[in-house]
């Protein structure tokens, strides 16, 4: 048996853009900063940021184009992929990205840009959860897709 899962709680770095493809599939990507705090031998305190390159398609990159802002704090559950392309010089570069599958928004905003719980039918969570159904219910995506 194989897994391949992803699982990252971060905040955006970057406003989302909503981008569809040439045959009108919605996609989007950004990026998720992490950050992990620890106290070195020495006794100071040390803090390391990682970022994570995430794509979401469909309904899900649809959302999250209308209510991720940048900072705003996620739960992204998805698998890797590693795409690879030739760039203008010639050389082969790659790109591991999180697919996102499953998101969760955990900012509890109450501004306009946030999410309207009274609207969504939400009556007891605070947070909008948002679950892709299985991934291959899509059309089928190639490289040459994507906008970007």
């Amino acid at each position: 048996m194989d897994l391949n899962k992803a699982q990252v709680i971060g905040r955006i770095t970057q406003e989302v853009e909503l981008k569809q493809t040439p045959n009108g599939q919605n996609v989007t990507s950004f990026s998720i900063a992490t950050n992990r705090n620890w106290t070195d031998s020495s006794g100071m305190k040390q803090e390391q940021v990682e970022f994570h390159n995430v794509v979401l398609w469909g309904k899900l990159a649809e959302i999250a184009g209308q209510y991720v802002k940048k900072w705003s704090k996620l739960f992204m559950e998805g698998r890797l992929q590693t795409r690879s392309w030739e760039a203008q010089d010639g050389t082969k570069r790659y790109r591991t990205e999180i697919v996102g599958e499953n998101m969760i928004m955990l900012d509890n905003r109450t501004d306009s840009n946030s999410w309207d719980f009274a609207k969504s039918g939400s009556s007891t969570n605070d947070t909008p959860a948002v679950k892709r159904t299985t991934p291959k219910q899509e059309e089928e995506i190639s490289v040459e897709d994507i906008p970007f």
